[in-house]
């Protein structure tokens, strides 16, 4: 089977081979993945590390040996901080935007450089690999005010779900890539004052269905996409929106996974 990794900053992943139908997630660099079927320019995948499935266009395909994705797979990544970072590939000497979540597998002895096919990178300007992991609420602040967007992980536009498995992701640990299977996780946090930061809450719609997740920060906030990333209070009934006035999510549960 073909397998590949991400090398741009991000590639769509949508539920039919067309450009017009839904973005249900992206893939971010270096996050690696199996073609599992093809269909006229496009090519059908499953992401590794949440086994989520969708189409992406065939030209961002890079052809890479087997051998080169599996040790990729293996080798431990450094994880790119929020909300982003510059890199320079050469020989084209072109400039990407890494968003935070990208995954690099420095396969050389120089931690500011390395090399995916044909093609060497290097981290742009004085940003260093080295730097010391952010906390899980200073990545999680990087985001705030990106767009909220359907099937979003970046900066540049992001949902409920994409927020928390990201900012779990630079932390170091996996989340699944929807609200509805983060909730199978953990153990249940049976008030709302024992939260503390890392801890997930999980909203609901009046059918009962898990709809939104949020990061909770402690001491009665919780941070989440909705219109944009924000910060907002959370009591028993759910999110209160200092702005409205008015509850704009209902508290299903909160739940402890670290």
């Amino acid at each position: 089977m073909e397998k590949s990794i991400c090398t741009y900053g991000l590639i769509p992943v949508r539920s039919e081979a067309t450009e017009q139908s839904e973005m249900v997630t992206q893939l971010l660099f270096g996050e690696t993945f199996d073609v599992i079927d093809k269909l006229e320019g496009w090519c059908k995948i499953m992401i590794h590390h949440d086994g989520y499935e969708g189409w992406i266009n065939a030209k961002l395909v890079q052809p890479l040996l087997d051998k080169e994705v599996e040790n990729w797979m293996k080798a431990e990544k450094w994880i790119v901080p929020a909300p982003f970072i510059k890199i320079v590939s050469e020989p084209d000497k072109t400039t990407h935007l890494l968003s935070g979540g990208s995954s690099i597998f420095f396969n050389s002895s120089d931690r500011n450089s390395f090399i995916i096919g044909n093609k060497e990178y290097y981290i742009s300007g004085n940003y260093s690999s080295s730097k010391p992991v952010a906390s899980i609420a200073e990545s999680a602040s990087a985001f705030i005010n990106a767009p909220y967007l359907w099937g979003g992980r970046s900066f540049y536009g992001i949902d409920c779900s994409g927020l928390t498995q990201n900012v779990f992701k630079i932390a170091g640990f996996q989340l699944p890539r929807d609200a509805s299977q983060q909730v199978e996780l953990g153990s249940i946090i049976n008030f709302v004052e024992e939260a503390v930061l890392g801890d997930l809450a999980f909203f609901d719609n009046e059918e009962g269905a898990i709809t939104h997740v949020g990061l909770c920060l402690g001491k009665g906030e919780i941070i989440h996409a909705s219109g944009r990333v924000r910060i907002d209070k959370l009591d028993h009934q759910g999110i209160f929106d200092e702005e409205s006035k008015k509850y704009s999510h209902k508290l299903r549960v909160i739940k402890r996974v670290l």
